[in-house]
């Protein structure tokens, strides 16, 4: 691995022998547009790029001259092609919903697709990560299939059909035995930067929400044994254990109705302060532990979602039992995953709707996991479908026939314009509000109050696993620290693919990290603000960070929690990307803000059609899930009238 790859994320090699020019002759390339990809033709293969990943300063350049009240002359614009079909977004929402306007409209349809990224997927980003003797396989965002057997409807099984995804085979492919057979557990990290002295604790018995690990195989202490080992007061330590092991009815006296309320509309870290009575340093235990499914911190979730993360403290206050869709996100298997997490899913559409972009017929679940893309091939002038990398849409209005889409190239800094007679947004709702200014003024309200939270999902490839195996751990959390999670990679196997299984052999470590830690680290206290504050908190301080800073943080965590299990940063970090996401998961309805009946108003005013443009993407039903995404992508096709 080169130093400057490390640092930079991406590699910057002149095709040799071939100036620009001679690139275009070959007619691989078709126009001016992309003359600076042609000086990296033979290098144009994102997933491989390390260093700074996910939203980069490029793909957010034009969008935030676009929110800083940046005027753009429309007029410049060169106009290129006429389509069909245009959609704004080449995230899973915007791949699915050219896969269904295709299927409702024909293959011979003219479909453009535009992503201001310099690859395809949005949060479904795939990380090939080469190292001297192999590649691993990551995901970059998107990680797995949530409850498909009870949350997915028959809109989004039928795409996976066609796409020759099998639920069930799949999660066949993910070995929960793997970790628990070598006798690994979950284990916390206690930090003397944070608490009183450096400890790592194993054997945690806890479930987690979305558990990967059979609850009989969690290899876990009594809870008392457990916690005894915390680095707190013998008093914390006593009102913990009974808070995990045998809960009182904090909230007695109250009605059920009153408790409901309660849970509603208090926080989790007021509930352990006010009602569990724990002191402040035994509350940082739990300040980490809603960063990674929630990407809010625990004074911005409420006692009903903490509830649902298997959070204790509420099991003996007799309320009604979860149960439906609610217990099925919680509780189901979370196996239904990818190598390269819901990547897989994204370039199994680009496959289908490009069928050229790799060799050989329709690809499946087995093939696409080491099938490698020829991105000059998405965008070529002979495709029904093309996909076009690095172009922010600045613009898009109706027009008579249909829509007018003005785009900016990240490469050569021009102005493009294409027409379609029918556009789908399948990006961002807060941007939508920006690039169509004629929307109705109560829309955009709408469109604005999705605000999506940032964070972290970073890949660091160590040189081999001994120091976990020696500490019994296959999963740390670690309290109120950068990167709350830190956990071998999901041991699947699939296709030709085989998960890392010797602990002297390199393996991917999956990190999560919820930049509101930076924040609060420099003193930011956002207690009592509400959640979409709280992002923009947290989105803010990330977009300041450099790569360098970031690579120190992780290495020093990485560090101080292996190090006296003979790991050496210096030597055993073989490769870091970073995943940055300053707008992650799509708003999710939160009770400590948000009223449900207001909320679905605000959903239905902000998904609205507006004349030929519909919108899709998660944002548009306020969760942040594929199956959301893909089932947004089809009600916004249907909407198209014909």
């Amino acid at each position: 691995m080169k130093r400057r790859d490390f640092l930079n994320g991406i590699a910057l090699t002149v095709a040799a022998g071939l100036t620009p020019l001679d690139l275009l002759a070959t007619g691989e390339i078709k126009d001016q547009r992309t003359v600076k990809d042609a000086l990296d033709l033979k290098e144009y293969y994102p997933p491989k790029w390390q260093g700074l990943r996910g939203s980069t300063n490029e793909a957010y350049e034009f969008a935030h001259m676009l929110r800083d009240g940046e005027k753009f002359n429309y007029n410049n614009a060169q106009k290129t092609e006429d389509y069909d079909f245009v959609v704004v977004g080449a995230g899973l929402s915007g791949l699915a919903a050219a896969c269904f306007y295709q299927e409702r409209f024909g293959k011979d349809k003219k479909i453009l697709i535009l992503d201001n990224h310099d690859d395809f997927g949005g949060h479904a980003r795939r990380n090939e990560i080469d190292f001297e003797g192999g590649e691993i396989l990551g995901y970059g965002g998107s990680e797995s299939l949530q409850s498909p057997k009870h949350l997915y409807s028959k809109n989004v099984l039928k795409l996976f059909k066609s796409l020759n995804i099998d639920i069930d085979k799949l999660a066949s492919k993910f070995d929960v035995n793997f970790y628990p057979d070598l006798g690994l557990s979950r284990g916390v990290y206690f930090s003397s930067d944070i608490f009183k002295n450096k400890k790592i604790v194993n054997g945690n018995p806890g479930q987690v929400v979305c558990d990967d690990i059979p609850k009989d195989r969690l290899n876990g202490k009594p809870i008392k044994e457990f916690i005894s080992e915390f680095p707190l007061t013998q008093k914390d330590k006593d009102i913990m254990i009974e808070l995990f092991e045998n809960p009182k009815d904090y909230l007695k006296g109250m009605s059920n109705d009153e408790k409901n309320d309660y849970l509603d509309k208090t926080n989790y870290k007021a509930f352990l302060r006010e009602k569990v009575k724990l002191s402040t340093e035994a509350i940082q235990y739990f300040e980490g532990s809603t960063d990674d499914f929630l990407a809010l911190g625990i004074d911005a979730t409420a006692c009903s979602d903490a509830r649902m993360s298997y959070l204790p403290g509420f099991d003996n206050m007799g309320l009604d039992p979860i149960e439906g869709d609610d217990l099925a996100e919680m509780a189901d298997p979370y196996i239904y995953h990818f190598p390269d997490g819901n990547s897989s899913v994204a370039r199994l559409m680009v496959k289908k709707l490009i069928p050229n972009v790799a060799a050989g017929g329709m690809a499946d679940m087995n093939s696409i996991v080491t099938t490698k893309f020829d991105y000059l091939k998405l965008d070529l002038p002979t495709n029904n479908v093309r996909l076009r990398l690095k172009s922010t849409v600045v613009n898009v209005e109706n027009s008579k026939k249909g829509a007018n889409i003005v785009y900016m190239n990240a490469s050569d800094k021009n102005m493009y314009k294409v027409f379609a007679k029918k556009v789908v947004m399948a990006n961002y709702n807060s941007m939508i509000p920006y690039i169509i200014p004629t929307l109705p003024k109560k829309q955009k309200d709408a469109l604005a109050l999705n605000v999506k939270t940032p964070l972290i999902h970073t890949k660091v490839i160590i040189s081999n696993w001994q120091s976990f195996k020696k500490l019994g751990i296959h999963e740390f959390y670690s309290p109120k620290m950068p990167y709350a999670r830190v956990k071998l990679d999901y041991p699947v196997d699939i296709g030709t693919y085989k998960h890392p299984r010797d602990p002297n052999k390199p393996i991917c470590l999956h990190m999560t990290c919820s930049p509101l830690v930076f924040a609060a680290q420099d003193g930011v206290d956002y207690e009592g603000m509400d959640a979409r504050a709280i992002a923009r908190i947290g989105r803010s301080k990330l977009y300041t960070m450099s790569f360098d800073e970031h690579e120190k943080i992780i290495r020093k965590q990485l560090q101080d929690i292996l190090g006296d299990s003979g790991f050496e940063h210096e030597k055993d970090i073989l490769a870091i990307v970073l995943n940055r996401w300053g707008h992650c998961y799509a708003y999710t309805e939160n009770s400590l803000f948000d009223d449900d009946n207001e909320s679905q108003k605000i959903i239905n005013k902000a998904r609205k059609p507006f004349g030929n443009i519909s919108i899709a993407n998660s944002d548009s039903d306020w969760q942040a899930y594929m199956h959301v995404a893909i089932d947004q992508a089809h009600r916004a096709v249907k909407e198209i009238k014909s």
